[in-house]
C-alpha cells in the first residue's frame, strides 16, 4: 500500500490582505487560478490528411471572488469607491491569499499584482430569513502566483 507524504490541505480557514487596503477573513474564495487561450493551427500533411495543432495562446488569470459575512467594517466599499471616482491608478493593489491548517500555521499562499475592484455586491437582505448577509468582493489583477 503506498503511503502520502501529507494529508490534502483543507481550505477551511484562510485570509486576505491587500497592502492594507483590505485585511481580514472571508469565508469564500474563488478564482486562484490561470490558463491560456488556445489557438488551433490548421494544416494538411503530405497525405492530403488534416491535421489540428494546438498552441498556446495569450495566458489570463481569473478575476478572484470573495465573499465574507457583512461587518461593520468599509474597507471593501471604501476601495470600490475609488474606481467609482475614477481613480484606478489609486485603487491598484498587490495582495496576498493565505490559507492556515487546523493549527493556524500558514500551509500555502496566493499572491496577485496591481488588483482592483471591479465588483462589490451587498448582501440580499429577507426580513424572514435567519440567514446572516454576505457580502462578495470580485477582484480582477494582473498576476497570480503561488508562493507556499
Amino acid at each position: 500500500m503506498q503511503s502520502r507524504k501529507s494529508d490534502p490541505l483543507a481550505g477551511h480557514h484562510y485570509a486576505v490582505e491587500v497592502q492594507g487596503v483590505v485585511t481580514g477573513y472571508f469565508t469564500e474564495c474563488g478564482g486562484l487560478g490561470s490558463e491560456h487561450e488556445v489557438i488551433e493551427h490548421k494544416v494538411v500533411d503530405e497525405k492530403g490528411h488534416p491535421i489540428i495543432q494546438k498552441i498556446p495562446g495569450r495566458m489570463k488569470w481569473q478575476d478572484i471572488t470573495l465573499k465574507r459575512g457583512i461587518t461593520a467594517s468599509m474597507d471593501i466599499w471604501d476601495w470600490r469607491k475609488k474606481v467609482e471616482d475614477g481613480d484606478i491608478e489609486g485603487a491598484r493593489h498587490n495582495g496576498s491569499i493565505i490559507m492556515f491548517d487546523q493549527s493556524y500555521e500558514p500551509v500555502a499562499q496566493w499572491d496577485f499584482e496591481r488588483g482592483w475592484p471591479v465588483k462589490v455586491t451587498g448582501p440580499q437582505l429577507q426580513s424572514d430569513s435567519n440567514a446572516f448577509g454576505i457580502e462578495e468582493l470580485t477582484i480582477t489583477h494582473e498576476g497570480l502566483r503561488r508562493v507556499k
